[in-house]
């Protein structure tokens, strides 16, 4: 079995490199936006591009040098700290992986490479969330090098084990395994547990869910199948998770089990003729379906990209698809209708906590647009953030750009892995999309909380407003958490959700004091400007401060008793601390 644990490693380490190599690519290359994305998506497809040259070498050359340029990748990112080493260290595995699968295809038998698939594509994500949902890579200390040595050297072992088969498997097997990676990668992992205001302890049922959901992918693709109802379970759970932006709990299991059969059904059949070119293709079309997907967030790329979520299920059916079978298909109706009976199974949530009273009439808060949780250098500083906020003893945390499972990042749920740390609950507004958005964090009581969507005039990524009455002193004061994507537009509209008085805006306005439309949202609101009589600091860009675009506005019935904009490395923003005292 020592071919099945070759594919299986290189697979659950190819995942590891892509989940450094995609957030890489914005917080180092593209430096958050201010590389033009055509000259970021040529960078980016020169990765998936270059293994192309493998189809010049012999497949053992493949393999072997792909396995090795991998293995020595892999402890390579583990010892990287930000920065171009780890762009082009984690650019070069994701082609190094390539090149050893295009080896695999060619070389590994059909009936291993049936199994390997299903169980490198349920196994990565499983450990990725049993770790955390932060990886090895992101770890400090010895402890992240055990692991990752281990599973570096079993990869190299089992390798050295793979001989050349009279039977790979079929090309369509090795072709929809680049857009099955990318399904999974964005339908099962955190984003599949998210619901509104669950906690930590609330998802212990869901977890189990989904990594027993996980487990049947693995198996289903080794097992039995009934050929003509596996593509029609992909299509029906992928088109569910494309309305709401990801999986709900109820629906992991059904597209665990569908995508499993569909592999099975693609494995099966005589050897095809091009199983090499075919995993190519595929890998090219992960990268095109993650590519076009997310950039419809920084630019209109002239339809919704919820399509291409439901071209990858399609592409992927296709491959399981049979002509003989499409008679017999009458069950497969029915149980596809039983399949949507799902979608109107309930999210998880859990109850908003009363929350601890406080006696006192200030509070310390945070503003922070903590970058997806990425740092200066390009490494995932989710637990420092927490660190440097619990330092700060705050009352009220707000945070932007907060992801809670984008593949493109990653992976991760921010705001679960912050709010754990921090010890408080939260409550999490979408803007973009259902993963995307901002956040408050408190454990003072919550007496309503409400999220408006701010109107946009073209620009791709939403906005919102986050509107939270807590308690303190006996007193009720209005918080509006937001992050305008259209300043001069989105300002005017905060008007119309800001609570009466005691109340603040806080957060990444894209404003600086001396702009228009910032004096103009004073004079509407009736805010004033607390940090500019405490030496208005500026906040962007957080190496090299020249503007001040974050803030916290206080109404009449606030005063702020301190501020500051303390200097740190976990965004590309710098957070704003304000003592508040209700008059």
């Amino acid at each position: 079995m020592r071919p099945v644990a070759a594919v299986t490693l290189g697979l659950i380490l190819f995942l590891d490199a892509v989940r450094v190599l995609l957030p890489s690519l914005i917080t180092i290359y593209g430096q958050a936006g201010d590389t033009p994305p055509e000259q970021l998506g040529l960078f980016a497809a020169l990765w998936f591009v270059l293994p192309l040259l493998a189809l010049l070498v012999p497949p053992r050359w493949a393999l072997l040098g792909g396995a090795a340029v991998l293995a020595v990748g892999r402890v390579a990112l583990q010892a990287t700290d930000g920065g171009l080493p780890q762009l082009y260290v984690s650019g070069v595995s994701v082609t190094a992986a390539i090149v050893f699968l295009y080896g695999s295809a060619k070389l590994v038998a059909g009936p291993h490479a049936r199994l390997a698939l299903p169980l490198g594509l349920a196994l990565s994500p499983a450990l990725h969330l049993a770790i955390g949902h932060v990886d090895l890579v992101w770890r400090d200390g010895l402890l992240p090098w055990i692991p990752a040595v281990l599973a570096v050297g079993a990869f190299g072992w089992a390798v050295l084990g793979v001989t050349e088969t009279a039977d790979p498997a079929p090309g369509r097997l090795w072709f929809a395994l680049g857009p099955a990676l990318l399904l999974t990668g964005m339908f099962l992992g955190p984003s599949a547990l998210i619901g509104n205001g669950v906690t930590p302890g609330d998802r212990v049922w869901p977890t189990l869910a989904l990594l027993a959901a996980l487990i049947v992918l693995a198996l289903a693709g080794a097992t039995g199948h009934p050929a003509q109802l596996a593509p029609i379970l992909v299509i029906v759970a992928v088109w569910i998770a494309h309305d709401e932006g990801r999986l709900q709990v109820a629906t992991l299991p059904v597209f665990a089990v569908g995508l499993g059969w569909c592999l099975r059904v693609a494995g099966d059949g005589p050897r095809g003729r091009r199983p090499g070119g075919a995993l190519l293709a595929g890998m090219i079309v992960f990268f095109a379906g993650t590519f076009l997907y997310y950039a419809a967030y920084d630019t209109v790329i002239g339809f919704d990209n919820a399509y291409v979520v439901l071209a990858l299920g399609v592409a992927v059916a296709a491959t399981a698809v049979r002509l003989p079978d499409l008679p017999r298909g009458r069950p497969a109706v029915a149980a596809a209708l039983a399949v949507l009976a799902l979608w109107a199974v309930p999210k998880p949530s859990g109850t908003d906590s009363p929350g601890l009273a406080v006696d006192r009439d200030e509070f310390t808060l945070i503003a922070y647009n903590i970058r997806m949780g990425f740092g200066l250098s390009g490494t995932l500083d989710l637990d420092d953030i927490a660190d440097w906020a619990a330092s700060r003893k705050p009352d009220v945390v707000l945070i932007s750009e907060v992801d809670r499972g984008w593949f493109l990042n990653g992976g991760h749920d921010d705001l679960d892995r912050i709010a754990t740390r921090l010890g408080m609950h939260y409550h999490f507004a979408p803007a973009a999309d259902e993963l995307w958005g901002d956040a408050v964090l408190t454990n003072l009581p919550v007496r309503d909380i409400q999220s408006a969507p701010l109107v946009t005039a073209g620009y791709p990524t939403g906005a919102q407003a986050q509107t939270v009455l807590v308690e303190v002193g006996g007193r009720q004061v209005g918080i509006v958490n937001t992050h305008l994507q259209e300043p001069a537009i989105q300002s005017a509209a905060l008007r119309a959700v800001t609570p009466m008085p005691p109340a603040l805006i806080a957060g990444d306005l894209n404003l600086t004091p001396g702009d228009p439309a910032f004096a103009e949202l004073l004079r509407r609101t009736g805010l004033t400007d607390p940090l500019t009589a405490f030496g208005d600091p500026p906040t962007s860009p957080a190496d090299d401060p020249v503007r001040r675009i974050d803030h916290v506005l206080l109404s009449p019935g606030l005063t702020a008793v301190s501020a500051e904009v303390p200097r740190v490395p976990f965004s590309d923003h710098l957070p704003v601390v304000v003592r508040i005292r209700v008059d």
